[in-house]
């Protein structure tokens, strides 16, 4: 049990709205859906894990790696004048990392391995974009982050 499925708060688990734990449930309704995907995080503008998946052994890792990916990819595009980053994606020798922005400035990121057909990951990826970005609002967003700051 994590405390996002607390039903009582305590002082190490704090209550949180259904809608933070919406959060959590899209990224596991993704995790399930999407074959290859190991791990996802959302990650708010300025490098805060706000939500992990459920397999999430490295979310501390991925979302420090994530928040660098954006921020790299935000210089790239301020230097080439091409517009604001959309997607960002590092192919490895073993996976992807895709990196997609939300509306409110924080950012998806998912490990998937090389078996994972990309084109399905980006659109399923656009999808749970959507969904979290009107799901985030400012409330939320503080209320996540509070619960990924006391596991």
């Amino acid at each position: 049990m994590t405390d996002f499925d607390s039903a009582r708060p305590t002082p190490a688990c704090p209550a949180v709205s259904q809608a933070a734990k919406n959060i959590r449930w899209l990224l596991d309704e993704f995790l399930g859906t999407v074959g290859g995907v190991a791990d996802a995080v959302v990650v708010s503008s300025d490098g805060l894990l706000l939500a992990d998946s459920r397999a999430g052994v490295r979310s501390d890792e991925l979302s420090a790696i994530v928040s660098a990916l954006t921020s790299l990819a935000a210089g790239v595009a301020r230097v080439l004048e091409y517009g604001g980053v959309r997607q960002t994606m590092v192919t490895m020798d073993e996976g992807h990392l895709v990196v997609m922005a939300i509306s409110d400035g924080s950012c998806l990121g998912v490990y998937a391995t090389l078996s994972c057909e990309l084109g399905v990951l980006a659109y399923q990826m656009a999808l749970l974009v959507e969904r979290a970005g009107h799901a985030l609002t400012p409330q939320v967003r503080s209320e996540l982050h509070r619960a990924m700051a006391v596991r």
